[in-house]
């Protein structure tokens, strides 16, 4: 059992989404896919680094996938922090046989209603994510912890979160944006939704 000054810790986890990639510029769907960041993407991590020196950070952590680790690496450079941490719970939502697709092919090939062969579910991703969370939280305890992910399991942590609310479905999550978490008296709680999510009408990114 947690004694009291334990269970009133707080541990900061702010989630912030990898730079764009080709994929990302041209639709494509990435899920598990490796791809790394274009130009674009790596002044995105530079830029999120330089936003995030106002804050104080004890470690990035990031997804093994290339464009995740490639934007942890900027920003820990940034930030003067070393060499990010890898954490494989922290990947993209894997999906399957439409990764590669555009969504208008994703839509033509697996029309709604139509099973997607090897889609990982939403309640898996959480299955995952969630205790990934809660171990970050214990390893760094009392710290600020950033970690460097993908739109599908931010997503997913913020329908869980606001009970599906959020993101709207004219909303997308942007490049670089910043998702704060706070971990205390052994639970997670969703404290900032970035306010970088635009609307669909003001980019095209996708959301992987």
């Amino acid at each position: 059992m947690l004694n009291s000054t334990e269970a009133a810790r707080v541990t900061r986890l702010s989630i912030v989404r990898h730079g764009q990639t080709e994929w990302n510029l041209h639709q494509r769907i990435q899920g598990s896919t490796d791809i790394p960041l274009n130009s674009t993407g790596r002044a995105q991590a530079a830029e999120s680094g330089m936003r995030l020196r106002e804050r104080h950070w004890d470690v990035v952590v990031s997804s093994p996938l290339l464009r995740a680790e490639e934007t942890a690496r900027i920003i820990a450079g940034e930030l003067g922090l070393t060499r990010p941490e890898l954490d494989a719970d922290m990947t993209e939502r894997h999906h399957g046989e439409v990764e590669g697709l555009t969504f208008a092919e994703r839509q033509k090939r697996f029309p709604d209603g139509v099973p997607v062969p090897g889609l990982e579910t939403r309640q898996h991703v959480l299955g995952r994510v969630l205790p990934a969370l809660a171990r970050l939280a214990d390893v760094h305890d009392g710290k600020s912890v950033l970690i460097v992910s993908h739109g599908g399991i931010i997503g997913t942590l913020l329908r869980h979160f606001t009970d599906g609310e959020r993101p709207r479905h004219d909303e997308i999550i942007a490049n670089g944006s910043v998702h704060d978490f706070v971990w205390q008296y052994g639970r997670i709680e969703l404290t900032h939704f970035d306010a970088t999510l635009r609307t669909v009408n003001e980019s095209f990114d996708v959301l992987r």
